[in-house]
């Protein structure tokens, strides 16, 4: 096998199918659809699928660190999802929030920061993007990290009109990167960051230099 097959293997890619317009089964904070799905595969019949998919579109993610005091910015916040899977609903975070109709992800990302930790980034860097949940959700995040002077930070955040609380607190990556393996955290979007930043530590001062 050729090298350029091998990296196809890895690849996402387009699939050989047919989707039927939506049928809504919901309207809330997001909007549920249901979608008829006709797969086709080499030498066999479709495979025909019912499909529900929860529609919460794009989403911009920040680390905020602070290179200087080698310290990055995280958030708590109550998650109604997380308390019913777990009893742990005071969920540990990073930065994040929807992109708007026509937002650039950059823009949404700086607007998080200021919403959620009274803070505007002074320098960010686009990561990289994934689909956390593919089977149930669009959902798209692209993470970005955010150097700032994290002595800013405020010791309250939210939009009150969106009922959101944050409490944004400030520690060492040494302390945060330890939370990686001891089971203390679960939420997704904080575990990838972390892993992203345990990989890449040593190319923060390089990634700052780049960044706008």
């Amino acid at each position: 096998m050729t090298e350029i097959a091998e990296a196809d293997q890895l690849a996402d890619r387009e699939a050989d199918v047919s989707v039927s317009a939506p049928e809504v089964i919901g309207r809330g904070f997001m909007t549920y659809e249901r979608y008829e799905v006709s797969l086709r595969r080499d030498g066999e019949p479709p495979l025909l699928q019912k499909r529900d998919v929860l529609r919460a579109s794009r989403v911009a993610a920040v680390v905020p660190i602070d290179l200087a005091r080698d310290k990055i910015v995280l958030i708590r916040q109550f998650r109604l999802p997380a308390h019913l899977a777990t009893g742990r609903g005071d969920m540990v975070e990073i930065v994040a929030g929807r992109v708007e109709d026509g937002e650039e992800a950059a823009v949404a990302a700086r607007r998080e920061c200021i919403e959620e930790i009274g803070a505007a980034p002074e320098r960010l860097i686009e990561l990289y993007s994934v689909l956390p949940t593919p089977g149930f959700t669009d959902e798209q995040i692209t993470f970005f990290a955010g150097f700032l002077d994290s002595s800013t930070v405020l010791e309250r955040g939210g939009v009150a009109d969106e009922d959101e609380d944050t409490q944004p607190f400030v520690v060492s990556i040494d302390e945060a990167l330890q939370a990686l393996g001891d089971g203390r955290i679960a939420n997704a979007l904080l575990y990838s960051a972390l892993q992203w930043l345990a990989l890449n530590r040593a190319r923060l001062p390089e990634l700052f230099a780049r960044a706008v």
